[in-house]
């Protein structure tokens, strides 16, 4: 192990809302469980068949003084930040340094589409928008991060980041520097995305869109399914205080930008990312317990980052993917998928790969079907590769 370029820092409280429930405990028992969450779409009706990761339960309402940002997006992360004392957590950050040195990045990248999807249908039957529609306030990239800063009263540094499906992935990079860089000493980082009719139609368009639930890395897949989140990290400066938490260590980022839509064929991007964030870290691809892997379940995706993996380990370690339990939450995964990462750390276990059933030869790592209970993982790699050849890669380690 060489020195860090990076400090780590920890993650003192995480939280999710997703298909699989509407906390970080109910998305455990679904991931131990192999449990798929997929289901057709109650939220709309579309001129096609596919199953999507929907978060049915009812989503809390936004306050009158905020009510400006009120939309799905916002407020599936304000029912995250209202779940298992996680809000709690944040005022105690607050509290302890000062709202001026408490950040927030969100990564995402519908925002607020889904709403801005009814207006323009109240616009075509009624020929005006609705009085209270605010595109700044709701579509813009923005907009759900000056919401939960505005809901937490928070006065550091706050944006967004949209750059596809890393989005969330790339907050959690851009929260670490923040605090590296002594802007603030806790961040946090989130990542959010909710289903829409412009996301769903456009993947349906591309052909990707699975009728049935998706299987990564399957030799059979038939597609991607579509799914909606909210996942929420604290991050704050290391010290023996929470030296019991979880570490972010480092988050490494590459944009090879081969094509708009296409990842390059041989994931020289990928590679790129976790081989920078091994290099931030200081860390050796042999201390690698696990890699959770981006694996959409298209063809191209799955074997372009099974060739990454392969290129960068010389003996490489489990992989997974958990899409075909949530569904791809777009611009939410890097955060979902970081939750589901510490959750194997903090609980021991490492998730499966739901809906494989006949793993692809072309994609040359080592995939697990089905939930292993009796690893203990100690470093985990987790994967989010966007479109035009945005990519992320999050290095986690247990305390």
């Amino acid at each position: 192990m060489t020195a860090p370029v990076i400090a780590p820092v920890a993650v003192t409280a995480y939280q999710c809302v997703s298909a699989a429930g509407d906390d970080v405990e109910a998305l455990h028992a679904a991931l131990v469980a192999n449990r798929p969450c997929l289901q057709p779409p109650r939220l709309f009706e579309l001129p096609f068949d596919t199953v999507v990761g929907e978060v049915v339960s009812p989503l809390p309402a936004i306050r009158a003084e905020l009510r400006a940002y009120d939309c799905r997006n916002a407020r599936l992360a304000l029912k995250a930040l209202n779940q298992g004392g996680f809000r709690a957590e944040a005022e105690r950050a607050v509290a302890r340094y000062g709202a001026g040195r408490v950040g927030l990045v969100l990564g995402t990248s519908t925002s607020g589409i889904y709403d801005s999807e009814l207006a323009y249908m109240h616009l075509l039957r009624d020929g005006a928008m609705p009085a209270d529609f605010s595109f700044m306030h709701i579509q813009t990239a923005q907009a759900s991060a000056e919401f939960l800063h505005r809901e937490l009263g928070l006065e550091g540094p706050c944006y967004g980041i949209s750059t596809a499906c890393s989005s969330s992935a790339k907050a959690l990079g851009a929260a670490q520097r923040l605090i590296a860089a002594d802007v603030c000493d806790a961040v946090l980082a989130a990542g959010v995305d909710s289903l829409c009719r412009l996301t769903l139609r456009g993947f349906h368009s591309l052909q990707l869109v699975s009728a049935e639930a998706c299987r990564p890395l399957d030799a059979e897949r038939r597609g991607i399914n579509i799914g909606e989140g909210a996942a929420l990290l604290l991050l704050e400066r290391a010290t023996p205080d929470n030296a019991s938490k979880p570490r972010l260590l480092a988050v490494g980022e590459s944009s090879d930008a081969h094509h708009m839509s296409a990842p390059h064929p041989q994931g020289a991007g990928a590679a790129a990312a976790m081989a920078q964030a091994l290099r931030l870290a200081g860390r050796r691809v042999e201390d690698v317990d696990y890699v959770n892997l981006h694996a959409t379940a298209s063809a191209l995706n799955d074997r372009s980052e099974a060739k990454a993996v392969a290129s960068l380990f010389p003996s490489p370690p489990p992989c997974s993917g958990v899409k075909g339990l949530l569904g791809h939450t777009l611009g939410a995964a890097g955060a979902v998928e970081a939750v589901v990462s510490l959750l194997a750390l903090e609980q021991g276990f490492l998730p499966g790969t739901c809906g494989l059933q006949q793993p692809d030869p072309a994609c040359p790592c080592p995939v697990i079907a089905a939930p292993r209970l009796d690893v203990a993982p100690k470093l985990v790699l987790s994967n989010a590769l966007g479109f035009g050849g945005n990519n992320a890669s999050v290095l986690l380690e247990a305390a």
